[in-house]
């Protein structure tokens, strides 16, 4: 029976993070789309993740055992994602009967690494990017086929005059005729005006939360891009110069928005916009609603992605009609929702701690603010699941890093999301999923980590046509790793 903090009610206002309930959990249970139970075992899809850390047992196609904490990446979701989005879309336009395509376009910055644009790329996305070292991870997809011609490459972020980043793009447009820059500031426009490259341009209006009238957009704090003046300023000097085309309208609001009418609502505004700037230009013909869309970090998770495609084709093509003018192709830049199911990292419980507290310490050997620092930073809650022992009772738990740091704990501190864990610790393995967006970038890639623990083995997850699972080992740091990272010489013996 349920025990502590599950009245519906209260479910329907906080994050619900694992099995919130004493009693083990149900053979067969589904606790969302990608995580279900088999036998007192997690299985991420048809992956046991027990067993990839269990001493001695053997999966195939994975010659051994891998260490704890282990970060699992796994290349199929991310296929998933960009499928169910464009199939959304698709399904949207016909409904309403809307005369314009869709651009699924993947945010970089949630998560730069190789495998993870690799598998965008080859899932047909166009590509979005915000500095100067994205430029050159852009060149090397070029060179290596997976960013053909025909794939738009969407600039944002500050790309000044004199900057790397807005020579590097400047440089990209020789080796890729789709490259589109959007403008954050009046001044961006002098190196790309002076390179006499023929650009098709973007402009980023100045617009971030629930924005209801023009006016409250102009009176926005936000250190993105152009006021409503700047606008058109910038829209007649594109028209001016003799290489530039004003090909798109940028407008982006928030992250994890999770109300689908609020959403579009907060985009109402630069929906006017976009339609008062085609009828005098009538080369724009994008509508960038930017990112946003909102991915399932927690299991209460609710969101009508299909309702909301439909609304926001429907207020751009009434708009668009109130203007005379055609409805603009729409794009979206999806950072989290194409990233963030694809990842989990896996740690052993090594200790628990009654220590007069109210829950019981699990303990585990890797650090939880370190690994996804969005959990203290801005108390972020992802899913928290055991990956054994769920045919055993339960309890509530607190769990605990492996640092010297009192911000080294899950749930976050000022959470009311409680958290069951089995009683049964021994040989307890946990997995925090919904973490392969930002939280990577943000703990750092082969750097040194708070109280300088080493960074965990990676081991990536595809499959092969025929259905097999394919792997792949990304060896960890040693503690000579870490010392080299800080300037010290390690001994031979380290």
């Amino acid at each position: 029976m349920p025990t502590t903090n599950t009245d519906t009610t209260a479910k329907e206002t906080r994050p619900v993070i694992g099995w919130e309930q004493e009693s083990p959990v149900p053979d067969g249970h589904r606790f969302n789309s990608t995580l279900h139970v088999n036998d007192g075992r997690l299985l991420f899809d048809d992956l046991d993740l027990s067993q990839i850390l269990a001493n001695g047992v053997q999966i195939p196609g994975l010659e051994r055992s891998l260490p704890s904490p282990l970060e699992i990446v796994y290349l199929p979701i991310i296929r998933r994602q960009i499928d169910k989005m464009n199939n959304i879309f698709a399904e949207a336009i016909v409904e309403v009967d809307y005369d314009g395509r869709f651009y699924y376009t993947y945010a970089s910055k949630a998560n730069a690494a190789e495998e993870v644009i690799r598998t965008t790329l080859g899932a047909g996305a166009h590509h979005e990017m915000s500095s100067t070292v994205d430029v050159n991870i852009a060149r090397i997809m070029i060179r290596r086929g997976l960013l053909t011609p025909d794939r738009l490459v969407v600039c944002n972020g500050f790309k000044t005059v004199g900057t790397d980043y807005a020579q590097n793009i400047i440089r990209l447009k020789q080796e890729h005729a789709n490259v589109l820059p959007v403008v954050e500031d009046l001044a961006e426009l002098t190196p790309l005006i002076a390179s006499g490259k023929p650009f098709d341009v973007g402009l980023r209006q100045k617009t971030y939360g629930p924005n209801l009238t023009e006016e409250q957009m102009e009176a926005t704090d936000s250190r993105f891009g152009l006021n409503l003046e700047n606008i058109w300023k910038a829209a007649d000097y594109i028209a001016a110069a003799p290489n530039l085309n004003l090909r798109l309208y940028h407008a982006m609001v928030g992250s994890q928005i999770l109300n689908k009418d609020a959403f579009v609502d907060y985009l109402t505004p630069g929906i006017e916009v976009y339609a008062r700037l085609r009828k005098r230009y009538p080369t724009l013909n994008i509508f960038d609603f930017g990112g946003g869309m909102p991915a399932p970090l927690t299991l209460n998770f609710q969101f009508d992605h299909h309702a909301f495609a439909v609304r926001l084709l429907q207020t751009l093509k009434e708009t668009c009609q109130r203007y005379s003018v055609p409805v603009p192709h729409v794009m979206g830049e999806f950072g989290r929702f194409t990233t963030a199911e694809h990842g989990a990292h896996l740690f052993k419980v090594i200790s628990v701690k009654e220590n007069n507290s109210r829950f019981p310490w699990y303990i585990i050997d890797g650090s939880i603010m370190s690994s996804f620092p969005d959990s203290w930073c801005l108390g972020e809650h992802f899913i928290c699941l055991p990956l054994n022992h769920l045919d055993q009772p339960f309890q509530q738990v607190r769990l605990g890093g492996i640092t010297c740091d009192s911000d080294d704990v899950y749930p976050p501190k000022k959470s009311n999301s409680p958290l069951f864990l089995p009683v049964e610790a021994k040989d307890l393995y946990l997995g925090f999923f919904g973490i392969g967006a930002y939280q990577e970038m943000l703990g750092g890639v082969k750097g040194s980590k708070h109280c300088v623990l080493p960074e965990a083995y990676e081991l990536l997850v595809d499959r092969a046509p025929s259905g097999e699972h394919q792997f792949q080992i990304l060896r960890g740091q040693t503690p000579a790793d870490v010392l080299r990272n800080l300037g010290y010489q390690p001994e031979e013996s380290t």
